[in-house]
């Protein structure tokens, strides 16, 4: 339980059911090209407190259309569900 007081987390396990798989790789990696684009455009620096967010919801979209900058809080506020993606369509 994640709240209870003696719980300690396994990242281990979390990254071999989870982080370690091949398309969340290929995600990870398409985030990760995205904000690299956005910095060559001089959009964001490193340490600047900003995401690289992706108006559709698709990390592996990475049209200079479909990216924009947002704060951190704002990028991450988004309620989602497992089927449905994102539910706050202000991206």
């Amino acid at each position: 339980m994640p709240n209870s007081k003696n719980y300690k987390r396994n990242y281990r396990k979390e990254y071999d059911n989870y982080h370690g798989k091949p398309a969340q790789i290929k995600r990870r990696d398409a985030r990760n090209a995205a904000r690299r684009k956005m910095e060559k455009a001089g959009k964001v620096r490193k340490g600047d407190g900003k995401d690289v967010a992706h108006k559709n919801g698709n990390p592996r979209d990475n049209k200079r259309s479909n990216l924009t900058v947002q704060s951190k809080t704002r990028n991450r506020s988004y309620a989602r569900t497992r089927t449905a993606g994102k539910r706050n369509a202000r991206a």
